[in-house]
């Protein structure tokens, strides 16, 4: 994938006294008196920053954070948060510069952050009258943000139109560097573990993997329609009766040339959805009228805690029970133990996948971690990604 790289024009001394504008993701969450409560999405942005305003540029960076009304500004919706981090991780003052669109002051070797990119008219639609405006103010354009690469939008699209250089953040450079090596040229085996409430929303990405990968491991209430599909009965569980044929035809598909959907052989059921649920294992047979699956059962854990053992490349969405109840987590954190054991190189993305790596401790035993939700999805779904199409058009 080629795309210009800010460490690139970093290493060639071509930051130097440049204007240099940062579109970071710093869309962080927040308790209800505003204080920041995770900011691993601004100590990830750090990198960029730090090397832009050291190569002597002048630095401005924005984001979005939340979903603001266009035109419209409420103190809600302001970065004023995540200027106060930016200055304790940065060690100087990060200034928040308000209705920036028409100049901003800013001189070499200095970094101010321009409030929420979506209080702009025009943000959203990737208006090319706002994009020619923003290009105006620098000289070099940096996207450093995956978690928004999926959306067309003026600071994550238009811009990059109309600057005299766009280029990928490291963070950027990274996330597309682990994903292209993880799908397009992957050591084998390679296998995909998609797991979640609803085969429709996933259902694109099952096929394309299916056609991809080794072995797909399917988990949550996507695994109990392929159960249904091979013909298991799953009581009152949670899942699709009309995409049985799509489960059916992946499944079709993917012995055609070899590859498998592993169905589980055991499961563990409760009669209600709650924290005091009682857990039963059962064989997968043996599922009752009245039986919910929240888990997969111990001997289907280590029949794919085997594969995932033996693979050259892993690639993680989802956790595969209702890993936050303790008792139907076994499933979840079994497989999260054989990844982070793996030789293989792994890359695992989507919200509460990360909520599983936290939970069970491995982040720094899992090969890469993504930041995008939805970017890393259509990823996987073999989509093109508007604000990562521009980059490469404009590296041609």
């Amino acid at each position: 994938m080629k795309f210009n790289r800010l460490s690139d024009l970093i290493s060639t001394n071509q930051l130097q006294g440049k204007r240099v504008f940062i579109r970071a993701d710093l869309n962080v969450p927040q308790d209800d008196a505003g204080n920041i409560t995770e900011d691993t999405r601004i100590r990830a942005s750090i990198p960029a920053i730090r090397d832009a305003q050291k190569a002597g540029a002048a630095v401005m960076v924005t984001s979005h954070l939340g979903r603001p009304v266009e035109g419209e500004f409420k103190p809600e919706d302001s970065l004023a948060p995540v200027a106060k981090r930016l200055s304790e991780l940065l060690g100087f003052e990060v200034k928040l510069v308000s209705n920036w669109v028409d100049g901003v002051d800013v001189a070499p070797g200095q970094v101010v952050l321009l409030e929420n990119c979506r209080l702009n008219k025009g943000e959203k639609k990737n208006s090319d009258e706002l994009a020619q405006k923003i290009a105006k103010l620098c000289d070099i354009y940096v996207n450093d943000a995956f978690g928004t690469a999926h959306r067309a939008e003026a600071t994550t699209h238009g811009v990059a139109k109309f600057v005299p250089v766009a280029c990928a953040g490291p963070l950027l450079a990274a996330e597309l560097d682990a994903l292209g090596k993880a799908l397009n040229q992957p050591a084998r085996p390679l296998v995909a573990i998609v797991a979640g409430s609803k085969v429709s929303t996933k259902l694109t990405i099952l096929k394309t993997l299916a056609e991809k990968v080794d072995n797909l491991i399917v988990g949550g209430g996507i695994a109990n329609t392929f159960m249904l599909a091979a013909g298991l009965k799953i009581g009152k569980s949670l899942a699709e009766p009309d995409l049985i044929d799509d489960a059916k035809a992946i499944i079709d598909m993917m012995a055609k040339r070899g590859a498998s959907v592993p169905i589980p052989v055991d499961v563990v059921c409760g009669k209600e959805f709650s924290p005091t649920a009682v857990a039963t294992v059962k064989n997968a047979q043996d599922v009752a009228d009245d039986d919910m699956i929240f888990d997969i059962g111990p001997k289907t854990a280590a029949l794919l805690a085997e594969q995932l053992g033996s693979a050259g490349t892993i690639v993680w969405n989802g956790p595969v029970g209702v890993f936050e109840f303790d008792q139907f987590g076994k499933g979840t954190e079994a497989l999260a133990r054989a990844i982070a054991a793996s030789r293989g190189f792994s890359i695992a993305g989507g919200g509460d996948t990360l909520a599983a790596i936290a939970k069970y401790n491995i982040a720094d035993k899992v090969g890469y971690i993504s930041t995008g939700g939805g970017a890393f999805l259509e990823f996987l779904e073999g989509k093109t990604l508007p604000a990562v199409e521009i980059l490469q058009q404009r590296a041609q």
